[in-house]
């Protein structure tokens, strides 16, 4: 990849441009992509001018959204090529660029469509932001339980390309209604003289166009598929969803996730292009709400000073004890974020984690407590006991919030992934505060 990228640095510097466009030419669609993404601004717009059609498709559907903002910013200009770009996307991968951008750049885009294009568009548009219809593409091949297999094979000819798969052939009745689909193997080994309906079972899964994606990435998990088809409320075939649009949804879900559990705000997509004022934006909030979360735990530490006071040595194991009991939160809590996530836990299952998390927390506990005995011994033997037993209780209570916040979350209809890693850590810091500081008070006053 190094010497393609040297290649063509060389070729754009000498203004070689036949032999550049050769050059490009070559290459696949994965390499171009590459490339792409790491040339310096402006030289996108030359090399992405100088490919082909049906590659420059291809290449397009790889990239990041800000390359593919600059690609069109670039091609503004170049109308015959950047309506060429615009008809010849996905009708799902356009759907995904254009509610990415704002409204009258779409608007304008829209106008270069072809009115058979605008319209699939428009449609896909129309669902709700999120919702399953955004994602599918109206681009498959449905057959009549009446067809011949050899006269579906002739339909599959007529129509196969311009679908987005073909491992799938869907059945429809005269209203369009899905009545079943049928894996393209089952028709190839049938006899050309059968009928569709000698094959069907009436076993299929299908997705409602208004639901919300997460259930899609769900369904695709349980039923591992390569595609499933979209209804509408009526129950007519209007698209499908392919595993490819999924992965897309799936990957996108699990950023905003990680960086809600990082206590973001909002996601940053591309923090190397990101504007300084709006990566200052999604991260203050919480840091701002925290810093005075955390002004309680201050408050708990000067209502015991008098036990400070009489045994200074305390305040040395403080960091240690209640870091403890913010990993241990930590830990226990993405456990249970990304098991809600996935479907391995469901709401109702909260009490019976809480008995294992009890003897888990303890066991780690106790672990635990041993190492800080042992730094004890050499520090201030004469609380070993109440560094022991603080930590013991400690790294008990953070593991317990870090298993039930996400749970309550999810009962308040608030993203469970909002139960960060910083707010799990400030409410364990409160606790152990309280806990170690009433421990030593117990024993030494």
């Amino acid at each position: 990849m190094v010497e393609i990228d040297t290649n063509f640095r060389e070729l754009i510097k000498n203004k070689e441009w036949k032999e550049l466009k050769d050059f490009a030419n070559e290459l696949d669609a994965v390499q171009l992509a590459r490339l792409i993404e790491d040339v310096s601004e402006g030289d996108e717009v030359i090399l992405f001018r100088l490919i082909n059609r049906k590659l420059s498709k291809e290449v397009f559907q790889l990239l990041s959204f800000s390359k593919q903002e600059q690609i069109i910013e670039g091609l503004v200009q170049n109308g015959r090529k950047l309506s060429n770009l615009i008809n010849d996307l996905e009708p799902d991968d356009r759907t995904a660029f254009f509610e990415e951008l704002p409204g009258k750049i779409t608007q304008r885009l829209i106008q270069l469509l072809s009115p058979e294009e605008r319209k699939i568009a428009v449609q896909l548009l129309g669902y709700p932001e999120n919702s399953i219809g955004r994602l599918m593409t109206p681009e498959y091949v449905a057959v009549k339980p009446t067809d011949t297999i050899t006269s579906t094979f002739e339909h599959i000819r007529t129509y196969g390309k311009d679908s987005e798969t073909l491992n799938v052939i869907y059945i429809v009745d005269t209203e369009w209604k899905l009545i079943d689909d049928i894996k393209i193997k089952e028709i190839l080994l049938a006899s050309p003289n059968q009928k569709i309906e000698e094959l069907m079972d009436f076993h299929f899964i299908a997705l409602n166009a208004s639901d919300d994606q997460e259930v899609a990435v769900k369904t695709f998990r349980d039923y591992d598929r390569v595609a499933l088809p979209v209804i509408n409320a009526e129950g007519v075939l209007i698209g499908i969803v392919t595993v490819d649009d999924i992965m897309d949804v799936e990957e996108e879900e699990s950023t905003e996730d990680f960086q809600k559990f990082g206590s973001l705000h909002s996601a940053i997509t591309d923090p190397l292009r990101a504007r300084v004022f709006n990566l200052y934006k999604n991260r203050i909030f919480w840091l701002l709400a925290l810093v005075f979360m955390n002004v309680f735990s201050g408050s708990a530490i000067s209502s015991f000073e008098e036990v400070i006071q009489s045994m200074v040595s305390l305040v040395f194991f403080l960091p240690l004890l209640i870091d403890s009991g913010g990993n241990a939160g930590a830990q226990s809590a993405t456990l249970m974020i990304r098991s809600l996530a996935v479907g391995d836990v469901k709401l109702s299952d909260w009490h019976k984690l809480i008995g294992k998390e009890l003897i888990v927390s303890v066991l780690l506990g106790v672990t635990m407590a041993m190492g800080a005995a042992l730094i004890a011994s050499f520090r201030a033997p004469e609380i070993i006991l109440v560094v022991s037993v603080s930590m013991i209780l400690i790294v008990l209570t953070g593991s317990l919030i870090g298993l039930l916040l996400p749970f309550i979350f999810t009962k308040l209809k608030i993203d469970p992934a909002t139960a960060s890693a910083p707010l799990i850590t400030s409410i364990a810091d409160i606790c152990g505060v309280l806990i170690y500081f009433s421990i030593a008070s117990l024993w030494l006053l």
